[in-house]
């Protein structure tokens, strides 16, 4: 991933109520979610809930696919996946970030 593949993605995110559509749908994971679905558990209008869905399928973050005439939503675990690793590369100078129990243990 590159750094503008990674701030597009951070900026679709980067809304309070896209951040909670993408949480949701996550959730649910490939079962995915119809929009009619997130107005009930968002209470977000449906013109903002379709603004805000098509800002995340813009930034590539969820999948679309219509099941008869219904949209299902899900992630793109792919791109969840390439971000995560973006970020985390060479954590800690290569080093596990997660102290072990006897150095923590000794620092008290």
């Amino acid at each position: 991933m590159k750094n503008k593949d990674a701030i597009t993605v951070l900026l679709a995110l980067g809304h309070e109520s896209r951040l909670n559509v993408f949480r949701l749908i996550v959730q649910r994971g490939d079962v995915g979610l119809t929009p009619g679905d997130l107005v009930e558990k968002l209470g977000i209008p449906n013109a903002t809930l379709s603004f805000h869905l098509k800002e995340l399928v813009n930034a590539d973050l969820l999948v679309v696919e219509r099941q008869s005439r219904h949209l299902i939503y899900r992630p793109n675990a792919q791109l969840v996946e390439a971000l995560s690793d973006f970020l985390l590369d060479n954590c800690c100078g290569g080093k596990s970030c997660i102290p072990n129990k006897s150095s923590i243990a000794s620092s008290k």
